[in-house]
């Protein structure tokens, strides 16, 4: 049983979007709500070994943005590693690596909504998250142009918010060198947990790759791009972590609901507390509006390749954005939004997001000289970190996405089985 074939090629994305654009989708997708909650679980779980954790997710992420960068440039198409995947590797990776990217950042949104709603009003936080998710898809609706601008707006008031937080607390006058250095015994199971959970706001240079297709000289500008948008996320992350554990040690951090607004207040700038739950505020609407681009053009790719429903391959014939992948990914983010927990949904949206990289290093190792390949330690890495962060997330985390991976391939052979899913490689 097989179905009817695509008749004529499918519609294209407009290229708008040049290096500057690409960057701050980047940063918008990583500064975001992350790196105003992430950091208390983290150190719940390492303590003092924070730091330590913070520099191997970003050893693993620099491993996953250069095998990315490489290979986007190779596969300027929407979609990011579930093209990539197809490509190299065969259709099952390139499913697997979509559908994980797709539930893994589905519940990125969530947990990006609801920390708006947390910080604006936390007794009704789902309400505000829900509502959120709605305002959002309509701005993503009328064109990526006009997002990229928001989100660059919104980055530009979250690193000022940041920068004046960490300068106000390092400024304290408080010991921090007995606070920053790790134990004698550190536990690499507790390190490796940490460095799992921060990746959650490490993942964000994937939006770049997933914009492929609108991007102007993609062989140019994803690989300018991407390092560019992680370099300059690390300084502030390490900046912010320093700034943390100055002022609050490991212990305090670990039971913080707000670390950064907690923060500013025991360096005694009370009157910073403020700025600091807008910037937090800010942060969360930028993120989510990066990411719901991201998901929805991987929804876009895999509908055109049969991995999704078909109605979903569809292109705005005036604003030239996937109009119709973006409405029922905004819908089915409300619906997360509406009844998900922020912690429970950052684990969850991890081991997603890992699995999706560890694909993305295996089929940079694929890429031959002549098409750009990085070194080849640099995919092993990748590769071996994201199997063995994802592995080492909290047990609820692992069987959570472990349940959706495997659901995502059993739709994969149900439907190859109905003859539903195009069999050919894109170029």
């Amino acid at each position: 049983m097989t179905s009817a074939p695509h008749t004529g090629p499918p519609e294209r994305l407009a290229r708008r979007l040049g290096t500057g654009d690409a960057v701050v989708i980047g940063l918008g997708a990583m500064v975001g709500a992350g790196v105003f909650v992430v950091y208390a679980p983290a150190a719940a779980v390492a303590g003092p070994g924070l730091l330590v954790a913070l520099a191997v997710a970003a050893v693993v992420a620099y491993c996953n943005a250069t095998s990315s960068a490489r290979l986007a440039a190779r596969h300027p198409h929407s979609g990011g590693t579930y093209v990539y995947g197809r490509a190299r590797l065969g259709d099952f990776w390139g499913h697997l690596a979509g559908w994980s990217f797709v539930a893994g950042k589905t519940a990125s949104c969530a947990a990006m909504a609801l920390a708006v709603g947390a910080y604006l009003w936390p007794a009704q936080r789902h309400l505000v998250a829900v509502l959120t998710v709605v305002a959002l898809t309509a701005m993503n609706y009328t064109g990526v142009r006009k997002a990229a601008w928001l989100t660059r707006l919104i980055v530009a008031v979250v690193v000022v918010v940041l920068l004046a937080a960490v300068a106000v607390c390092l400024g304290a006058g408080w010991p921090a060198l007995d606070r920053l250095a790790p134990p004698a015994e550190l536990s690499v199971l507790d390190v490796a947990r940490a460095a799992g959970l921060l990746f959650f706001a490490f993942a964000g240079y994937a939006r770049i790759a997933t914009l492929g297709e609108e991007v102007r000289d993609p062989a140019r500008t994803i690989p300018r791009a991407v390092p560019l948008a992680l370099g300059l996320a690390l300084l502030l992350y390490a900046a912010v972590a320093v700034a943390l554990l100055s002022v609050l040690g490991p212990d305090r951090l670990a039971r913080s609901a707000a670390p950064v607004a907690d923060a500013v207040r025991a360096a005694g700038a009370l009157s910073l507390e403020p700025l600091v739950r807008f910037g937090a505020v800010a942060a969360a609407l930028g993120a989510l509006l990066a990411l719901i681009l991201g998901v929805s053009r991987t929804v876009l790719a895999m509908a055109r390749d049969g991995h999704l429903p078909r109605g979903l391959d569809a292109v705005h014939p005036r604003y030239g954005v996937p109009h119709r992948a973006e409405l029922a990914v905004g819908a089915v983010v409300a619906v997360v939004a509406g009844l998900a927990d922020v912690r429970g949904a950052i684990g969850f949206s991890s081991f997603g997001v890992l699995v999706y990289y560890a694909v993305a290093n295996a089929s940079a190792w694929t890429l031959t000289a002549a098409e750009g390949r990085p070194p080849r330690l640099v995919p092993v890495a990748g590769l071996a970190g994201c199997l063995l962060l994802a592995a080492a997330l909290p047990p609820s985390s692992v069987l959570g996405g472990g349940a959706a991976v495997l659901a995502g391939a059993v739709l994969w052979a149900v439907r190859r089985w109905r003859g539903n899913v195009r069999r050919d490689r894109p170029g």
